[in-house]
């Protein structure tokens, strides 16, 4: 477990940004949240603490990036509200099939129009699950618009030493543990400790977060509890394997000030 027992749901928040730089916020991507959810998601965190927030579905499965201005410009609006502690903002794709995309050339002559109207003032990603669309042309799409692509570490996606071209398309990159959900769905639903030893392919990941180190990227890296079993123990993996190779320092989370209660 992580959160201590007892503690209030409400107070999970405070008590996770204690431990950590950043949070992937997924419930973005069911709907855009209300003004005052995002207000009190910042008062909760310290200064220098970082939301990464998902792009509603309606805009990426539902609309596919068509007719969605009014969509966008509301949960732009609302992330807004973070000011500085707002992150990147992550379209997360579905996988495409010949219904809706006939193929990679088809889906970039709508994503590129689509790209070149948002604000230059966020940092934006975007996350495939058409493997075969990923290449050195879909990358320079990416890189015209210094927009990062997603980097899966899941079952049906390439790692990036299997890709043939190079995935950093911005001056930061976005990295997801994900791992094989139905492999260990089958072994447990209880997400509490690690059931799959996965520290073979997280060396790997350290080796290259300390590669874009050197390069002067910028890394975001977030682990789902599918990717071993229990996320933040994932994450305590990586930082003892970057210890463990004697590699730079990685940075503490930001100090939390104690708020004076009201009641």
């Amino acid at each position: 477990m992580f959160y201590p027992t007892g503690m209030r749901s409400a107070d999970y928040l405070a008590f996770y940004a204690e431990h950590y730089h950043t949070v992937e916020v997924d419930s973005t991507f069911y709907g855009c949240p209300t003004a005052r959810t995002v207000n009190n998601w910042g008062a909760r965190t310290p200064e220098g603490f970082i939301f990464s927030v998902k792009v509603p579905q309606v805009i990426t499965h539902e609309k596919v990036l068509a007719d969605c201005d009014a969509d966008l410009k509301e949960f732009f609006d609302t992330m807004s509200i973070l000011g500085p502690k707002l992150g990147p903002i992550v379209f997360q794709f579905p996988f495409f099939n010949r219904s809706i995309f006939r193929d990679r050339h088809e889906f970039l002559d709508r994503l590129v129009p689509f790209l070149t109207k948002l604000p230059k003032s966020y940092k934006f990603a975007i996350e495939m699950r058409n493997r075969d669309w990923l290449n050195a042309e879909f990358a320079d799409v990416l890189r015209d618009h210094r927009i990062a692509l997603v980097l899966q570490d899941r079952s049906f996606m390439p790692s990036p030493a299997e890709l043939k071209f190079d995935p950093i398309t911005a001056d930061w990159t976005y990295i997801r543990w994900l791992g094989d959900r139905k492999t260990i769905e089958a072994q447990t639903t209880t997400w509490d400790k690690v059931v799959v030893d996965r520290t073979s392919e997280l060396s790997s990941w350290v080796d290259f977060c300390y590669q874009m180190r050197k390069r002067g990227v910028l890394v975001y890296a977030y682990a789902n509890n599918h990717f071993e079993g229990h996320g933040p123990a994932t994450v305590a993996n990586f930082m003892k394997l970057w210890r463990e190779k004697g590699l730079p320092e990685v940075g503490k989370p930001p100090a939390v000030v104690q708020q004076p209660k009201l009641f």
